[in-house]
């Protein structure tokens, strides 16, 4: 009898599927933009200030991470970017472009994607009433008031290099928000950025090749908002 247990056992385990470490984020995401690059934000949940930002190359049919760094979002936490509100002080989810680069000090060396150099007449407009809206203007606009947008040389740590986030950015939806970006972490939580160590945003910086497309996907764990949904 010991021996038939034992056998059946056996048999059982032989039958069990064999499981291994899951796949790359990337390889279980619903979409990666179509690039061989990618940047993943992740928090634990929508009401999470930190997270973890990787950025990952995709080599030989497979995702490889390349880096990896403790990231801060949203002193609100994330939400749903296609319902987001201006204002609210949160991180919008989803899978987004970087349209370009820029910073209130020189580029890193290995800096691949277009880099604008922050002046003292460099802002981004985050006016509704605006034509430029969303947008980076050198010199304000008479239609943009300055109590609505940011004058980004203010922002001389944060801002000392960083990634324009495509959120809200081909075809902008007032109310939405503005001026989302990937930039060195300030003194606690963002404004509804996405922020990391100025050591990482350089690695980023000379890691990132606009030839090979690359997004970011920000998101949660699991839930509405998880990342594997973008």
């Amino acid at each position: 009898m010991r021996t038939l247990l034992v056998l059946g056992a056996l048999v059982a385990s032989l039958a069990a599927p064999v499981t291994g470490p899951p796949a790359p984020l990337p390889e279980r995401m619903a979409d990666t933009g179509g690039g061989s690059q990618l940047i993943t934000a992740v928090a634990a949940g929508p009401s999470a200030t930190t997270g973890t930002v990787t950025w990952w190359d995709r080599r030989g049919g497979r995702w490889v991470r390349a880096g990896e760094a403790r990231a801060r979002f949203g002193a609100n936490g994330l939400v749903e970017g296609k319902s987001r509100r201006q204002g609210t002080s949160t991180t919008p989810t989803g899978l987004y472009g970087l349209p370009y680069a820029f910073g209130t000090v020189p580029r890193p060396a290995g800096t691949g994607y277009r880099y604008r150099r922050v002046t003292d007449r460099s802002w981004w407009c985050q006016d509704n009433e605006s034509t430029a809206y969303n947008r980076w203007t050198e010199g304000l606009p008479a239609d943009c008031r300055a109590a609505e947008s940011e004058h980004l040389a203010d922002y001389g740590a944060q801002y000392a290099h960083a990634l324009v986030i495509g959120f809200n950015y081909a075809r902008p939806v007032r109310g939405r928000g503005a001026g989302i970006f990937l930039h060195v972490n300030g003194r606690g939580a963002t404004a509804g950025c996405v922020s990391v160590p100025a050591g990482a945003m350089r690695q980023i910086l000379a890691w990132a090749d606009p030839h090979r497309r690359p997004h970011i996907a920000v998101g949660t764990r699991g839930g509405p908002t998880a990342i594997t949904r973008y």
